[in-house]
């Protein structure tokens, strides 16, 4: 079976404009698909811990050499990375706060870019291990910052996606939700003609 992995990380939870486009995509593609298992993982109900020196140092010891603390962040870091291996599609709904990505899908990354696990370092350079799988993310903003410098998001999301062999990658954006209910309604309705035009 097929397995869509539906990442949300809106402050908002499900009520989240990023996380309605999400599950706008991903109900469109359950109806050209319904063989698809759904995996939900929500960042802003079960928050990921922000990295530590001591979970960091426990990712690259022997198990029975980790300790109490060490092995529940690496149990909680294999499970996040499970999900992850075994998703045909990643859809991530993305909000952006203060011009960059929420800190707790920055937690998320620092748990699943794990060496020798979803990447590995080669003479060459890095070489990402979760190849094959499709990713689109369902992105929001208060504000216009496509195609410009202010846009931190797209590029560092594609670079980290690409890092752990994640490259074919479709960006859907819903910007200005912020610059009245007129632009808001516009941006949603260019949204979701974006997803119709995707899942085909």
């Amino acid at each position: 079976m097929n397995t869509i992995l539906n990442i949300t990380s809106s402050l908002f939870g499900q009520e989240g404009q990023s996380s309605k486009l999400a599950q706008t995509f991903i109900e469109r593609l359950l109806q050209k698909q319904p063989d698809y298992e759904v995996i939900h993982r929500d960042l802003a109900a079960k928050p990921v811990p922000h990295l530590d020196m001591d979970s960091f140092q426990g990712f690259a010891v022997q198990p029975d050499e980790r300790t109490d603390s060490q092995r529940r962040a690496a149990e909680l870091s294999d499970g996040l990375i499970d999900e992850l291996q075994r998703a045909d599609v990643l859809v991530l709904g993305l909000p952006m706060y203060n011009f960059g990505i929420p800190s707790t899908l920055k937690a998320y990354f620092d748990y699943v870019a794990r060496a020798g696990i979803t990447f590995k370092y080669t003479e060459k350079g890095p070489v990402g291990l979760l190849q094959g799988k499709k990713a689109y993310v369902l992105t929001t903003r208060g504000g216009l910052y496509k195609g410009t410098p202010k846009d931190t998001e797209t590029r560092y999301v594609m670079d980290f996606l690409a890092f752990l062999g994640i490259d074919d990658v479709q960006f859907v954006y819903a910007e200005g939700l912020a610059m009245g209910d007129d632009a808001r309604e516009k941006a949603l309705r260019g949204a979701a003609q974006t997803i119709e035009q995707l899942v085909v």
